[in-house]
């Protein structure tokens, strides 16, 4: 009688389900959003350079990805391991620049 329990209510009780890798073996991807860059500029005391534009080294202050969540008014050169497209379009569409050795949306 257990099994046909199973069977009626709990159809998806055994049998494979996707992998899930242990805790202890994932990184932690520490990101930054785009609007998050002036506040950061703030913190950090970045000066502007002769063009105008803010350089913001993100490697430097431990953040590995750059997303594209918020506005960007001020131009800024960000140097970032990795970035979204979307951050991309964000950061050129306001005039400034990108240092990254992944190309974006890795």
């Amino acid at each position: 009688h257990g099994w046909t329990y199973v069977i009626r209510y709990e159809p998806n009780y055994f049998g494979k389900r996707s992998f899930t890798s242990p805790k202890s073996l994932k990184r932690d991807a520490n990101t930054i959003n785009v609007g998050d860059l002036e506040e950061i500029a703030e913190k950090v005391g970045v000066t502007e350079n002769k063009e105008g534009k803010i350089f913001i080294d993100l490697e430097s202050l431990g953040y590995i990805k750059l997303l594209g969540k918020g506005r960007v008014t001020k131009p800024f050169i960000v140097k970032v391991s990795a970035i979204s497209e979307i951050a991309a379009e964000k950061i050129k569409e306001a005039g400034g620049e990108i240092i990254t050795e992944t190309k974006a949306g890795a």
